[in-house]
């Protein structure tokens, strides 16, 4: 073989190699199918999501109405005990028949928008700072005083300000509106057996320091979605990690299996969630213009929504989407995390779990897009507006906690643009993982152009 033969397949392996590297860093990734359960109840798995006991534990109920007062919104229609604590808590029968105050799932998966509870919607209300009225402190003074006078509540209560005094520490937020569900979760399985979940008070695994801030995505697009959690690496049965929110309690596996057989009738009820209509007049020619744009430079990613509706379900590597890689980072930086899980109880029996860690983020559906407001997958940006124009991203914004407004053309809360940083209730986009960079594709579009897709999207 000649030299000019060598270089020549010198040169083309080099371009095959290449071209290898680049569909690997580059390109997007589809995210396979996954079975799961059907058959589901759909009215059982709203009464399970709102009255059942999947977090077995929690504060003595008379306790707890005294330090959190009775709340007398009752969004739910609930009755018994649960029609005076709101709809963020539960009241469960402890093994002991005291009846304890248990958080649910709808701290996160509901909020309240125009004085209506819309169930999965993400809350950006919750409060994860120092500002939290479940501390430390507060623990350990309700800790004493039930020790005092009511040893039978005591100990009905104990399991849970055990885990509680352990985990609160770990979960505060830089700024309020973001979730640290991830810390929690971490934290959590650092201190269980991956395959009997006993809790061990002191941790068997390394817990980095920071928490991951997030925007928490809405339940209704859970049904187009191949896989869970804004880098898509929640692979296999959706209930595993549905029912996730049992570890803060639960005391071996014969309890998670009794969660666990209620998730079908779970699944059906996420599923039947549809996204609230937008309430305004729509400009439908511009609608449809916005349309047109948005097939042509959105839908590869995030799908079409009419007639025959198709979502890619595809994974967008950071090095493309350019957005806070703080979060995806996360799972190669500290695989410990991931590693427990793909060991643990979740990956048993005949409908497992998984985790498969990717460095980039899911597209997401955009279905109800103009009420899931701030955007990214850390809430970073308060506006649709400014998602599509990332000179008007506000490096420090505030917007009010206590008497919000929704801007219903920029589609996104009515926010205050900051000078600089300041208290926890302005966000802060130089700080780690809070970052508002990146998703920049609406820039090269025109001003017309970007005001049609955003008359677009409040159809969807």
């Amino acid at each position: 073989m000649n030299k000019w033969m060598v270089l020549v397949i010198i040169v083309v392996s080099g371009v095959a190699f290449t071209s290898v590297l680049t569909n690997v860093d580059y390109e997007p990734v589809p995210i396979p199918p996954s079975v799961q359960r059907t058959g589901g109840d759909v009215q059982k798995g709203y009464e399970y999501l709102t009255t059942g006991d999947y977090v077995k534990g929690g504060i003595p109920y008379s306790m707890f109405i005294m330090g959190m007062g009775k709340d007398r919104t009752n969004y739910l229609n609930r009755t018994g005990k649960n029609e005076k604590i709101s709809h963020e808590y539960t009241a469960v029968t402890s093994t002991n028949g005291e009846i304890l105050v248990a958080p649910n799932c709808m701290q996160c998966h509901a909020q309240v928008f125009e004085n209506k509870l819309v169930m999965g919607l993400g809350n950006t209300f919750i409060d994860f700072t120092e500002n939290e009225k479940l501390n430390v402190k507060n623990l350990k003074t309700a800790e004493s005083m039930l020790k005092l006078t009511a040893p039978n509540k005591y100990r009905a209560a104990k399991p849970f300000l055990d885990v509680a005094k352990t985990i609160t520490p770990y979960l505060h937020t830089d700024i309020r509106g973001v979730n640290a569900a991830d810390r929690l979760a971490a934290v959590l399985v650092a201190h269980r057996d991956p395959v009997t979940f006993k809790w061990n008070a002191e941790t068997q695994l390394d817990i980095p320091p920071g928490v991951i801030p997030s925007d928490v995505p809405a339940w209704w697009l859970l049904k187009k979605k191949n896989a869970m959690f804004y880098n898509g690496f929640g692979r296999g049965d959706f209930g595993r990690f549905l029912m996730a929110s049992n570890l803060l309690t639960v005391n071996d596996t014969a309890e998670s299996h009794e969660v666990d057989s209620h998730m079908p009738d779970l699944l059906a009820y996420i599923y039947s969630l549809e996204p609230p209509k937008y309430p305004g007049a729509i400009n439908t020619s511009l609608a449809k213009e916005g349309e047109i744009v948005f097939i042509k430079n959105c839908s590869r990613c995030h799908g079409s929504y009419s007639g025959d509706e198709q979502y890619p379900n595809l994974l967008i590597p950071e090095a493309v989407i350019q957005t806070d890689s703080f979060l995806c980072k996360n799972n190669y930086s500290s695989p410990q995390f991931v590693n427990w899980f793909n060991q643990s109880w979740f990956t048993t029996g005949d409908h497992p779990a998984r985790l498969e860690p990717f460095m980039g983020y899911i597209a997401p559906p955009l279905d109800g897009i103009w009420v899931t407001a701030p955007y990214l997958h850390n809430g970073s940006v308060p506006t649709l507006e400014a998602l599509l124009n990332s000179d008007l991203r506000p490096k420090y914004w505030s917007r009010d906690f206590d008497k919000p407004e929704y801007d219903y053309q920029k589609l996104g809360w009515k926010f205050k643009k900051e000078e600089k940083p300041g208290d926890k209730s302005i966000y802060n986009t130089d700080l780690p993982g809070y970052g508002n960079y990146g998703h920049n594709y609406g820039d090269k579009l025109k001003e017309k152009e970007r005001k049609a897709i955003i008359e677009y999207l409040k159809t969807l």
